[in-house]
């Protein structure tokens, strides 16, 4: 390189600023580093997804094989050490045909938790009772009027499943009533242990326990599957799998460990379940005569169920999932579709009107945006307020009255600002709060609102001065659209399924010419996109941008396989796009306003800003990877020759 490395990377930054203007949204982009050369044994991946799997540390063989075929899981006994105790009881229950309450929540996941155990509880000869409270009147969880009640009936066992270890009022009033408690419940636990007879917790498994990210139907399916292993009657057991991957998906928990294992083989069952409930919701999404992969599942059932818990009766989707009457599965499954689209109706709406406040307040936007109106429905502030978190990269919280002076609110986040946190910080003006990094709530006086949004503006903006950058992309491996294709895609899927912890990479394409453009009803653009020969479909969903777009485009996506009208095609489904300056001799990369041209010279890269100084770094090959030797460059110039390689189309 010429002169000091220092200086010319402090010049090239600071003499690299472009004067134009995209007509592209901005949206910051962090590409991967190149990888060392390929391994031999990679279970025939294309070169693509093994960079995939390598970059998320599953490259070498053995840990594909792994995540290809889960291993068998440990005996539950082992690592749940209540189990066996609460097994005993409902062994008891059960051929005493004694009443049992299982007591879910309003969500996909509490509700499939509720159906699977009342309907093998009910095989197996006890009596159940499914009671979930009302999420407008009660709340979350078990409470000390739904005990009194159940106590009252004659109930004498009470089973929680996705919740109930924070219900500490509930749980002595159970006690001093006389009722056995068992405890399924995959939220965070209290220090002080919550009384009960039987406790199944994901964090009261080993370090390391494969049963760690089990979701509430998941603690629910390890009960169920003891129970029938005890009484020798697994009769029931496959649909308890096939219930177990509709809440395990819905609740969006980790695919990893026994989750990924007991997906695998519940999955494939979906299409030819013989649940009633679950058939005629498959009939009614469309999905008869398509496999149905955690995809169909999480965009197309699961929002049918959680409709019914945001808006409706959540007991209607118990006993759609329990029922064995086909007329009496399509009446409810029905009711289901319907919720849903009133469900949507009231997401577009209210999103509309909270986004004409936002308007109204001027053009600036606040570092935290909470919007309020006393008659926005609390089953849906929370979708709508993810929505606004996508649009304008920033904390978003959406209040709803509740009828006596308070309002209840939903909060998301962009990644890295943590909610919890904030909500902790603010406590002293809150009735009540919850959530995660992600997600929250609370329940705030009128009187605080304005202290409350002054408080969390100051944590907000603390925040994004740290974080200029806004939302971030990150693909995980450049892919040309030519190599895109339905043998490609069947590779993809068997990296599968996919969800958290385990999520659909992301790629992206370099260079790719606009040959159509369209907006679509509802905010969508559709585009046609060309590069080496290859077309390929792709959808900007909810677009915003309103400019035309430039002739060429880098985008970011992930591959959607769409089985419209028998017709199977691959759409990529964009994540982001920019303006490309890739150019025959070269490519043009963009850091911030920055511009600099690379290019290769033989076996070299050069990068030349914009006052015509260059760096200059020799290529190595190995295999069909190239590497820049840039290990002693500036910190700044080695960043940029990494990206000019992937830039390049040099590695994956």
């Amino acid at each position: 390189m010429k002169g000091s490395q220092a200086r010319v990377a402090e010049r090239l930054h600071n003499a690299g600023t472009s004067r134009t203007r995209a007509a592209v949204p901005p949206s910051a982009w962090r590409l991967p580093a190149p990888l060392p050369p390929l391994e031999d044994a990679v279970q025939g991946l294309p070169p693509e997804l093994w960079a995939v799997m390598s970059r998320r540390g599953l490259g070498r063989a053995a840990d594909l094989a792994n995540l290809l075929e889960p291993p068998e899981p440990p005996e539950p006994h082992e690592h749940f050490p209540d189990l066996e105790r609460a097994v005993a009881r409902l062994e008891r229950a059960a051929s005493a045909g004694e009443a049992v309450a299982i007591c879910g929540d309003y969500d996909a996941d509490g509700m499939t938790s509720t159906a699977l155990l009342s309907g093998l509880l009910e095989r197996l000869g006890a009596k159940s009772q499914a009671a979930i409270p009302s999420r407008r009147e009660e709340g979350y969880g078990l409470n000390r009027a739904m005990v009194e009640r159940l106590a009252a009936a004659g109930t004498r066992l009470l089973i929680t499943v996705d919740n109930g270890v924070s219900a500490l009022e509930a749980l002595e009033r159970a006690a001093d009533l006389g009722l056995d408690v068992i405890l399924t419940d995959h939220h965070t636990l209290p220090e002080t242990p919550p009384p009960c007879l039987a406790l199944l917790h994901p964090s009261v498994t080993p370090e390391g326990s494969p049963y760690r990210g089990l979701a509430g139907v998941g603690l629910a399916y390890v009960l169920a599957a003891a129970l029938a292993h005890r009484l020798g009657r697994r009769d029931g057991l496959e649909m308890a799998l096939e219930l177990f991957c509709i809440g395990t998906i819905a609740d969006m928990a980790p695919l990893l460990g026994v989750n990924r294992r007991w997906l695998r083989q519940g999955l494939p069952r979906l299409g030819h379940t013989r649940l009633a409930g679950l058939r005629a919701l498959i009939r009614l999404a469309g999905l008869e005569d398509v496999p149905i992969d955690a995809e169909a599942v999480g965009f197309q059932l699961a929002p049918r169920l959680n409709a019914v818990g945001r808006l409706g009766d959540p007991l209607i989707v118990v006993e759609l999932l329990t029922t064995t009457d086909p007329r009496r599965a399509l009446d409810l499954a029905r009711e289901c579709d319907a919720l849903n689209r009133e469900r949507r109706d009231l997401c577009q709406a209210l999103e509309a009107e909270a986004l004409a406040l936002l308007e109204a307040d001027g053009p600036a936007k606040p570092a935290f945006v909470l919007l309020a109106q006393s008659h926005w429905h609390h089953g849906v502030i929370g979708i709508v307020a993810a929505r606004l978190v996508e649009r304008l990269g920033r904390p978003v919280a959406l209040l709803g009255g509740d009828g006596t002076g308070r309002l209840r609110a939903s909060v998301r986040a962009p990644r890295g600002f943590a909610v919890d946190q904030a909500l902790r910080a603010c406590s002293s003006l809150l009735e009540r709060h919850g959530g995660h990094a992600a997600a929250g709530g609370f329940t705030v006086a009128a009187e605080q609102v304005a202290a409350l949004q002054e408080r969390l503006e100051e944590l907000a903006g603390t925040w994004l001065r740290q974080h200029p950058e806004g939302p971030m992309v990150e693909p995980e491996a450049l892919l040309r659209l030519e190599r895109i294709d339905l043998t490609f895609w069947r590779e993809l899927q068997r990296l599968g399924p996919f969800g958290v912890g385990h999520p659909m990479p992301v790629f992206w394409s370099v260079g790719c010419r606009v040959d159509e453009e369209k907006r679509l009803r509802g905010g969508h653009l559709r585009l046609l996109l060309s590069q080496g020969g290859a077309q390929r479909q792709a959808m900007a969903w909810r677009w915003e941008g309103e400019e035309p777009l430039p002739e060429r485009l880098d985008v970011a996506y992930r591959l959607r396989k769409d089985d419209w009208q028998g017709q199977q095609r691959l759409v990529l489904d964009l994540l982001a796009l920019r303006p490309s300056h890739q150019e025959a001799d070269g490519v043009v990369l963009r850091r911030g306003d920055r511009l600099y041209r690379c290019a290769l010279r033989q076996e070299d890269l050069v990068i030349r800003n914009a006052a015509g100084e260059e760096v200059t770094s020799r290529l190595t090959w190995e295999g069909m990877w190239a590497h820049p030797q840039s290990d002693g460059a500036h910190p700044y110039v080695r960043a940029l020759f990494q990206e000019a390689v992937m830039a390049l189309g040099l590695a994956c």
